[in-house]
């Protein structure tokens, strides 16, 4: 076997085996910590939710290793075995390039899906069910499903065909031009995908508390965001978790609120939710991920550019039939390889983000407690490890652990 394929397969299995090893270690740092009720949360919860937390977490921990194992070995499969004979079936039917591509990643799509259903409905309904999380019916989740597939298909097809029709027509600068696509494309999905997608899957309705509207607008109008609309989402109609969110690019905003979330909380705390999404706008968190995305993606589009040039990747991994679309699966397989140690710098900037979200929040409410009990109740509700190992944090937490947000909120007043 080629020195380079042992070393690839060798970081391969020592990226799965960290990140096993980090689930179990924050398995372990649960048990140790998670009866302990933090003074944040006395009078919330008891050592009966704790217990049950601790069951959640466990069990879900467990069914995402067993998803996990499974996908590796059909990957794996896929990869050193059946990728060959795939793309030599796709090569054999002799079609146009772009027609080519489309089968070639339409189909592996569909098939990913089909592998993915099993896990899906374990998840949905024996899971969340068990924890009291879902409200969703077999025959909505079917509809959603189907929807989603359908979406999917045409969004993907139109992607794949105008990215694929760029490099036909630009060979020897495609990377620039299909960089510029994705941005482009990026920006049109978040103008239209609260007005066309989301409405295909939920009822929005505006919300039927007057001043609450008003309170909402009000505070909007502190923050420099004109709002469009106040809609409630019904989110009850598949789950109990809660949200809330600000769609709209530029100075002009559609608030979304869940049902679940009107339910749950007071008046002071929604409007500390939405201070705090507030926060992101004010302090152009949106504007600086896509930079800092796009400019990543930039890189690595070049890169992947020249990668893409040769026939090394084909040769490393013995396949018979020279393929454009072989190559960019196997150079998707390696990038997923050297992304995982970049994980904690993407997460630490995520984090930062929320830091300063939180600190907008109670600049412009002035209200510590509402954003601390709104803390609290979105971690009990959701069953959230208020004990998370500080290293399993550092690769998988976007958001600071809520005692360590808590913590910080606090000191804001001194």
């Amino acid at each position: 076997m080629n020195t380079y394929l042992i070393l690839i397969i060798a970081a391969y299995f020592l990226v799965v085996s960290f990140g096993y090893w980090l689930d179990y270690m924050n398995l372990a740092y649960m048990k140790k910590y998670g009866s302990v009720i933090p003074p944040e949360f006395e009078g919330y919860i008891d050592q009966s939710l704790l217990s049950r937390t601790g069951d959640y977490n466990i069990e879900h921990t467990k069914f995402e290793f067993i998803h996990s194992i499974f996908n590796n070995i059909v990957f794996l499969l896929f990869i050193f075995t059946l990728l060959n004979i795939y793309n030599s079936w796709i090569v054999m039917l002799n079609l146009s390039f772009i027609l080519s591509g489309l089968i070639f990643f339409i189909l592996l799509t569909y098939f990913e899906t089909l592998l993915s259903i099993p896990f899906s409905l374990y998840s949905t309904f024996k899971i969340e069910n068990k924890y009291g999380f879902n409200t969703m019916t077999f025959k909505l989740w079917m509809t959603d499903t189907i929807k989603s597939l359908l979406i999917s298909t045409i969004l993907t097809s139109l992607v794949i065909a105008i990215g694929l029709l760029i490099i036909q027509k630009w060979p020897g600068s495609w990377w620039f031009m299909v960089w510029c696509f994705f941005l482009v494309f990026g920006i049109f999905m978040m103008y239209i995908s609260p007005y066309v997608i989301e409405p295909l899957f939920h009822k929005f309705t505006p919300i039927e508390n007057e001043e609450l509207e008003s309170n909402i607008r009000t505070l909007m109008e502190k923050a420099g965001i004109k709002v469009n609309r106040v809609f409630k989402m019904d989110a009850s109609k598949r789950t109990k978790h809660t949200n809330a969110y600000f769609t709209g690019i530029g100075k002009v905003k559609r608030i979304v609120l869940y049902d679940t979330l009107i339910e749950k909380m007071d008046h002071n705390e929604v409007l500390a939710v939405l201070a705090h999404e507030a926060g992101h706008w004010k302090k152009k968190h949106l504007l600086k991920s896509l930079i800092a995305a796009e400019s990543i993606a930039l890189i690595a589009t070049y890169i992947s550019y020249r990668i893409l040039q040769s026939d090394f990747l084909l040769t490393l991994f013995h396949i018979e039939q020279g393929s454009f679309f072989a190559k960019v699966v196997i150079l998707g397989f390696l990038s997923s390889i050297v992304s995982f140690p970049f994980s904690p710098v993407f997460n630490y900037f995520s984090r930062r983000h929320e830091d300063e979200a939180d600190k907008y929040s109670y600049e412009i409410t002035g209200d510590r407690e509402s954003m601390i009990s709104t803390l609290v109740k979105l971690s009990k509700d959701n069953l959230s490890n208020l004990h998370p190992h500080p290293l399993y944090a550092l690769f998988h937490y976007s958001h600071p652990p809520v005692l360590e947000r808590i913590k910080k909120i606090r000191e804001l007043a001194k």
